[in-house]
C-alpha cells in the first residue's frame, strides 16, 4: 500500500527528494523541512504529484 511521492521545495518549487508513505495511514500531504542544494538552506518541502 506504500507509495512513491515527490517533495518539493516551497521557496524555489524544485523537485529535490523522494520518499514512500502509506496512504491508508496518511491520507494528507506531508511537509517535512529538508536542506535545498538550490537555495543552500533548510526550507519546508511538500509532497507534490
Amino acid at each position: 500500500m506504500r507509495i512513491i511521492i515527490t517533495l518539493a521545495c516551497t521557496e524555489c518549487k524544485r523537485r529535490n527528494y523522494t520518499t514512500t508513505k502509506n496512504k491508508r495511514t496518511t491520507p494528507d500531504k506531508l511537509e517535512f523541512s529538508k536542506y535545498c542544494r538550490f537555495c543552500k538552506k533548510h526550507t519546508p518541502h511538500k509532497e507534490t504529484k
